[in-house]
């Protein structure tokens, strides 16, 4: 996508940070705006990540500005902010392809450019990459600096804390910047702020603030007196006492779209020594009305016309996986008060909006700490309570421990509701939940379970809510379910048996959640009977006795890696029941994929009906 230029003059002079340095400082506020404009129409063209990247768009520049980029490093958190942050470093004009198939990557990514320093996609990990860069740019004594960006809702998670103690301790010069989206700009962040925060950063204060240590270190009861007054004269304006107190010179807060204030104090900040945070107010989705208002609804968009600020009407199709969740914990929820409903941070991608709301007390956002919530719910387990964990596969991962040490290794009868299950599309490799079956399968007292449709979603929901001698998983994908109509009565299943589908001869098709619908179709053509498995774990051990004695081949199917999957579970009862038979394992490679439309990649991955048939046929030859 080409720029016009007579639209951008000055974008247009900004293909790279070298180029943004060479611009006079005056120019920067109407570049802002430029940026902002262009970032407007660019993800309304592409569809993406929307309001956060509007909020960073000052920093961005004053960012590129000040720092020498990619020399000295910049590290995002998540990435959904760095948007702008890829316009300004080489990638502008293929921004109309951003999360699509074969485009640019939807978050910062090491292989895409030099400036994406670190890949990420999880919260929480820019401060423990910084420091470790940090040290190493000392060790380099080359006058690299170190930068990591990072919003206030990563600062819930431990990951964070960790790092910042570490970095206090070890005393590297790094800058962390706190974006703090989720509060307006408040009275005291104007002028006086913006000229204290540049008056703290400068060399005068940061000159008598180091010389007065070493005056008073031989008098260490004046010294200790002075670093109090220092700390309340400091505490009755800015609230750093807690960053301060991890060993990080505290700055701010500063209005974060008052690109002058920001480059004046980052350029003070770039010479001070030791760990520094820089407080910064931002305003999620600023500079376009509708994602001001709903910043939660606007994170993330498909494609739109802004000039009509609506985004465009969905059509009416099947519930989503997430929807049926919302629907099934809702109606359990009026049955029992002991259920308690948790996530981590995800409550209207998880589909627990209604719940939330009608039933508060119940209700438990964890905030961005995913080993919290799960031993959160371990404790509610262990007073009697119903706790369920609404968490996406591959948040899942981060919380691995907890699963094993806190819930699975002392039975407690925890229901994890988990989302993304397999192939998520657009937000690629970090977000695809393609090991859940995998690392889940392994945990002693597990109970997994992995629904082909949404009315038997909900009765494995119900299910897991029944079951009270361990931890239980219902396991299903992103988006749209598949039109089953729902059953509304709850009855739960008899764990661990499957059910067969369609009676074939000689190919059996064990399949393993809602790739069902493909693997029926693609069974028409072999006359292969198929086993709707439903459990991942314990496995239908008869079901799989019976099918092995009366086919020739068995041809697992599952939308999770094949290695350590629910193919290799069959493959492992076969070797212990001492019946050897070829069996095709058919799922997601030993590889990360790849972003682009979920139908696009199954298709790629052939797993959808016609890729299933090839693969078997292939397979007979």
């Amino acid at each position: 996508m080409s720029l016009d230029i007579s639209q951008y003059p000055v974008l247009a002079q900004a293909n790279t940070p070298d180029e943004l340095r060479l611009l006079p400082q005056a120019l920067l506020p109407q570049l802002a705006d430029e940026l902002r404009s262009f970032l407007l129409k660019s993800v309304a063209r592409s569809s993406g990540h929307f309001a956060s990247g509007l909020g960073t768009v000052e920093l961005t520049v004053a960012l590129h500005y000040v720092y020498n980029t990619p020399f000295d490093r910049l590290i995002w958190d998540v990435g959904h902010q760095a948007y702008p942050h890829k316009i300004l470093t080489g990638r502008r004009d293929r921004m109309h392809t951003i999360r699509q198939k074969g485009g640019i990557h939807p978050f910062p990514w090491r292989e895409e450019s030099e400036y994406d320093i670190f890949s990420v996609g999880h919260s929480g990990t820019s401060i423990s990459a910084a420091l470790a860069m940090a040290v190493a740019a000392e060790k380099e004594q080359a006058g690299r600096k170190v930068v990591a960006v990072i919003g206030d809702g990563a600062m819930t998670g431990g990951m964070v804390f960790e790092a910042m103690n570490h970095a206090g301790d070890l005393h590297n010069d790094m800058l962390v910047v706190l974006n703090d989206n989720e509060m307006s700009i408040s009275e005291n962040v104007g002028a006086l702020n913006n000229h204290l925060a540049q008056l703290m950063s400068g060399r005068l204060y940061t000159t008598i603030r180091e010389g007065s240590k070493k005056v008073l270190q031989g008098m260490p009861v004046i010294k200790e007196m002075a670093k109090r007054t220092e700390e309340h004269l400091k505490g009755m304006v800015v609230p750093g006492t807690m960053f301060e107190e991890l060993g990080f010179n505290y700055i701010g807060p500063i209005d974060g779209h008052d690109i002058d204030a920001l480059v004046e104090t980052m350029r003070n900040m770039r010479n001070l020594s030791g760990p520094q945070i820089l407080h910064i107010m931002t305003k999620k989705g600023r500079g376009y009305e509708p994602a001001e208002k709903d910043p939660i609804g606007w994170h993330a968009v498909p494609k739109f016309d802004p000039s009509t600020f609506e985004k465009p009407a969905s059509k009416p199709s099947n519930p989503t996986f997430s929807q049926v969740f919302g629907k099934w914990l809702c109606d359990i929820s009026e049955q029992d008060d002991k259920v308690l409903g948790i996530t981590p941070a995800m409550r209207e991608g998880s589909g627990m909006v209604e719940f939330s709301q009608r039933f508060p007390k119940q209700y438990f956002d964890a905030a961005i700490a995913e080993q919290h919530a799960v031993t959160l719910a371990a404790g509610f387990a262990c007073e009697g309570l119903k706790p369920v964990v609404a968490i996406y596969s591959t948040f899942l991962q981060r919380g691995y421990d907890q699963l094993i040490h806190d819930v699975a290794l002392q039975k407690l009868p925890v229901l994890f509701a988990i989302d993304r299950g397999g192939i998520v599309g657009a937000d690629g490799p970090t977000h695809q939940g393609a090991f859940d079956l995998s690392f889940m399968r392994t945990i002693p007292n597990m109970v997994i379970m992995a629904p082909s449709d949404e009315n038997e979603c909900r009765q494995m929901l119900y299910t897991g809510y029944c079951y009270k001698d361990g931890p239980t998983a219902v396991r299903y994908p992103r988006g749209s379910a598949t039109g089953e109509p729902q059953v509304e009565e709850m009855t739960a299943l008899p764990i661990g048996k499957g059910l067969i589908k369609r009676q074939g001869t000689k190919i059996a098709i064990l399949n393993f959640g809602t790739l069902l619908a493909n693997s029926l179709i693609a069974a028409e053509s072999l006359d292969a009977t198929v086993a709707d498995m439903r459990f991942v774990k314990p496995l239908d051990i008869e079901l799989i006795k019976q099918l092995s004695d009366s086919h020739d081949l068995l041809v697992t199917v599952e939308e999770n890696a094949i290695m350590g999957g629910a193919g290799s579970g069959v493959l492992e009862e076969l070797q212990r029941l001492k019946r050897p038979m070829p069996v095709l394992q058919i799922g997601l490679p030993d590889e990360f994929i790849k972003h682009g439309e979920q139908k696009e990649i199954l298709a790629d991955l052939r797993l959808d009906s016609a890729g299933i048939l090839a693969q078997i046929e292939e397979y007979l030859k």
